[in-house]
């Protein structure tokens, strides 16, 4: 029997991240209709420069997270689970306006870690898993970005 994602093509989305090609992954990776977004910091990757403050670290990483979803077809709507990794967790409260803007109305499944990163600057970092939507033609969402 073939699965009806099994002709559709693994594929790697790079974003330009330095810590892509050091350490030897991807930022995201298409399997079928799958989507797999690695963990994502709050790193401007144009300038590879991150925020001191927390909330500011988590709307990067929703956008970094957010052109990778782009990239791959899909949206913060298109997002099935999500994964917070923070180095301290009173963090993670002062930064759910900024989530719930992106993941309020879609409700995916997460977790959220205390665990520490790979660089002491870091104080989020954040994981997702999507699916593709099964039209390429559908209409964009009306689940908000990070920025709105």
């Amino acid at each position: 029997m073939i699965h009806p994602s099994d002709d559709l093509p693994r594929r790697a989305i790079l974003s330009g991240s330095e810590f892509e090609e050091r350490i030897g992954y991807a930022r995201a990776v298409v399997d079928g209709d799958r989507v797999h977004v690695s963990g994502t910091t709050g790193f401007d990757y144009t300038t590879m420069t991150i925020s001191d403050d927390v909330v500011e670290q988590a709307e990067q990483c929703l956008r970094n997270i957010g052109s990778a979803l782009a990239e791959a077809g899909c949206t913060f709507a298109d997002v099935v689970r999500v994964r917070y990794l923070l180095p301290d967790r009173a963090d993670f409260e002062p930064c759910w306006p900024v989530l719930r803007r992106c993941f309020g109305e879609v409700r995916p499944a997460a977790t959220m870690m205390v665990c520490g990163l790979a660089d002491p600057r870091m104080r989020i970092e954040i994981e997702v898993d999507a699916r593709r939507p099964a039209t390429a033609g559908r209409p964009a969402s009306s689940v908000s970005s990070p920025s709105e």
